[in-house]
């Protein structure tokens, strides 16, 4: 009888303290972040600035959703101004970064190497950037239909190809592919045209091919194979040799079967992509941000599939700038 009436007094009390909490105040939040289907870190962190915002790419790339995903995530966690901008992509984003518009940006890594070393479009280096994490590979994707002709990247010469937004990262990606295959874009009718566009320029009958550069897998094209008969032309290996001579960010990967509805895996070269921040953020916030980023990933993926392969280890060791110091301090803790 003691024992059960001392149980009691304590079930009792644990109650009350469960009721209570810890005054800290966040109990608001923690509840609006858990209707939302949010994940927090828990630690109660603030950043200095009030605004994050994160140029993206276009409004139906895994840049804008996945970014749309974290950006909702920094609000709710920080209390701060973050949303996303849509842009023409890494070019556009990586400008941005310059002009100090934005504080973050997704890029892909041959537009930011290129962009730190003053290169191809980047009339002088950008040097007020650095990397938070390289992230997932982004998919070069050379779709045609059949009928157009295009079996091979060879067979571009005379048709009518949409290339990209001019100056995006898609648009470096083509250039530099179609130039591992001895082409140029005097071989063929360019059309700079984003993923969207291009895919309903393709359902139009407007294109006969069009390069696109994303993770897997891409909406636009997605949404393209329900109404016509889709082709994903290969990039071989020999192409993709090609472009590591020069550029180490090139790898051979697949574009798996029935991504698509491909009935096998297609041979393509990927690019990494990375996520950039501005050098003069603070250590302590961009540390913030990045742990809330790699404490929320499964989230990420939720989002959308090509973030399920974001991972600590790749993230730092295939970045190809320097790494911000409040990354840097995070990636020492793992």
């Amino acid at each position: 009888m003691k024992f059960n009436k001392y149980l009691a007094m304590l079930l009792g009390a644990t109650l009350v303290l469960s009721a209570c909490g810890d005054d800290s105040g966040d109990g608001d939040a923690a509840d609006t972040e858990e209707a939302a289907g949010e994940e927090s870190s828990g630690d109660g962190a603030s950043l200095e600035t009030n605004i994050v915002t994160i140029a993206t790419g276009g409004s139906s790339g895994p840049y804008n959703i996945i970014a749309t995903t974290l950006a909702e995530g920094y609000s709710n966690e920080f209390g701060v101004n973050s949303r996303t901008q849509t842009t023409g992509a890494s070019a556009e984003n990586l400008n941005l970064m310059a002009d100090e518009k934005v504080e973050m940006s997704f890029v892909m890594s041959d537009a930011l190497t290129q962009a730190v070393n003053g290169e191809e479009t980047f009339s002088e280096p950008i040097d007020n950037i650095q990397q938070v994490a390289a992230l997932y590979p982004n998919f070069v994707q050379l779709i045609s239909t059949d009928g157009a002709g295009v079996d091979s990247v060879e067979d571009l010469k005379g048709k009518r190809v949409a290339v990209g937004d001019q100056n995006s990262g898609v648009e470096i990606a083509t250039r530099a592919v179609l130039e591992a295959h001895g082409i140029t874009y005097d071989d063929i009718e360019v059309d700079y045209l984003g993923y969207a566009e291009a895919s309903e320029a393709m359902r139009g009958g407007q294109l006969d091919a069009a390069f696109l550069t994303s993770g897997l897998p891409n909406a636009s094209v997605m949404e393209l194979q329900n109404s016509v008969d889709l082709k994903i032309v290969p990039i071989e290996q020999e192409a993709v040799d090609v472009l590591s001579e020069d550029a180490d960010y090139f790898e051979a990967m697949e574009i798996p079967a029935d991504t698509y509805g491909n009935e096998e895996a297609v041979p393509t070269v990927a690019i990494m992509n990375a996520l950039v921040v501005r050098s003069d953020m603070s250590e302590d916030d961009v540390y913030n941000l990045t742990k809330y980023m790699f404490e929320n990933l499964e989230r990420l993926g939720n989002a959308h599939q090509a973030a399920n392969d974001i991972n600590v280890e790749t993230a730092e060791d295939s970045a190809v700038i320097d790494i911000h110091p409040g990354a840097q301090k995070y990636y020492d803790e793992q």
